[in-house]
């Protein structure tokens, strides 16, 4: 059995935000949860070419737009799921940061972070 908290994780900063990975790629588990922090008022352009993820909102407000323009608004208790592989852009509210819990499959080694830039999407 795997038991660990929040407090004794070191924050991955993955280019807009902290993610604490709970679950990695070495617990055997065949996929990973993180807790994700985005800041305020980032525009994240994200791709993910060798995972599949599901976000949670458990705190604050934003969006994921899909790279066509396509937006959905991203509040306490919804749920996306990039399950195409999406291209994407992440975006928390002006006003206060967004927390999601993020599921990764296959999982993640743990130390990823993001090259946030403004000609492309970011990718691992």
């Amino acid at each position: 059995m795997i038991v660990r908290s929040y407090d004794e994780i070191a924050p991955v900063e993955w280019g807009n935000g902290t993610s604490h990975r709970l679950l990695t790629e070495s617990d055997g588990m065949g996929f990973t949860v993180c807790e994700t922090l985005v800041r305020q008022g980032t525009t994240s352009a994200l791709q993910y070419r060798r995972h599949l993820e599901a976000c949670y909102c458990i705190g604050g407000s934003g969006e994921v737009v899909t790279a066509d323009g396509e937006r959905h608004k991203i509040v306490e208790g919804t749920l996306y799921a990039l399950d195409k592989h999406d291209a994407h852009y992440l975006v928390a509210s002006d006003d206060e940061d967004l927390r999601l819990i993020s599921v990764f499959n296959p999982p993640l080694r743990g130390d990823e972070k993001h090259a946030l830039s403004e000609d492309g999407f970011s990718q691992y």
